[in-house]
């Protein structure tokens, strides 16, 4: 029986268990997908396991995405230019990183049909999943991205990575075209202390979290009048993504997979 991972911290909200094992069931595959909360001390040993093949593939998710870097052998074009990974994979016996975060929110933007093209663009957050999304919105040609965290080194950070980001101090606000939560901020029932209100409405309010499905940052998006969307599909298509790297198929997403991921 092979054997996956989701390692992460927090990890309960995570859903990955629920699409990767349906999948498995779909394509008779003998295999089990578990979620695991880690700590930056269990990595090593954990990404040797994949390496020993105990462990058939890991996903990654928020705060390891950039500290697994170092356990890796090899890195693809995606994972090296954002720095980040949310998918290991042996392949000729190298530990290999994958990013397909970026894969996941392209196809999540294409699905709302809604065209970045010279858009300003806000992002909430400067850790896990924000290099991905930068990468991606640079790809759709938007006009201005402006980055604001709580910690100011981290969105510092962001622009060795991505050098013409525009940073706004944490608490502050600027007009946008969408504004994107990238931040935990809402696993918890949390609210982000911005009005919003001032920039009249028809934006679009994005939130990478998709469990909750509709965290109280895109409620007060939706009270004044702005399109919403949750992470659900990014998190579909990033996973998909995944599941060809490690399995070579091309997994189906239909009612039933949704209907999975909605029975909280």
């Amino acid at each position: 029986m092979k054997k996956y991972f989701v390692i992460g911290n927090p990890i309960d909200h995570s859903l990955s268990p629920r699409i990767h094992n349906f999948w498995f069931k779909k394509n008779n595959m003998k295999a089990e997908y578990y979620k695991k909360k880690a700590i930056d001390t269990d990595l090593k040993f954990l990404i040797s396991m994949v390496k020993e093949k105990k462990i058939n593939g890991i996903n990654v998710t928020v705060p390891f995405k950039k500290i697994v870097i170092p356990y890796l052998d090899k890195l693809s074009l995606e994972a090296e230019k954002t720095q980040s990974v949310n998918t290991i994979t042996l392949n000729d016996d190298k530990l290999v990183g994958h990013n397909t975060d970026i894969f996941g929110f392209t196809k999540a933007i294409e699905n709302l049909r809604y065209n970045m093209i010279g858009k300003k663009v806000l992002i909430l957050g400067a850790g896990g999943v924000v290099p991905s999304i930068i990468f991606a919105l640079k790809k759709m040609n938007v006009s201005q991205i402006i980055v604001s965290n709580r910690t100011k080194k981290k969105a510092e950070n962001l622009k060795k990575l991505f050098h013409n980001l525009e940073l706004l101090d944490w608490g502050n606000i600027v007009d946008f075209d969408v504004v994107i939560n990238a931040t935990s901020l809402g696993l918890n029932k949390e609210t982000i202390n911005l009005d919003f209100s001032k920039f009249g409405n028809n934006k679009l309010f994005y939130d990478v979290i998709y469990n909750p499905t509709e965290t109280n940052f895109l409620k007060v998006g939706k009270k004044l009048g702005n399109k919403t969307e949750n992470g659900k599909n990014m998190f579909v298509y990033q996973a998909l993504e995944a599941f060809k790297i490690w399995h070579g198929i091309e997994p189906q997403i239909n009612e039933e997979l949704l209907e999975i991921l909605n029975d909280d």
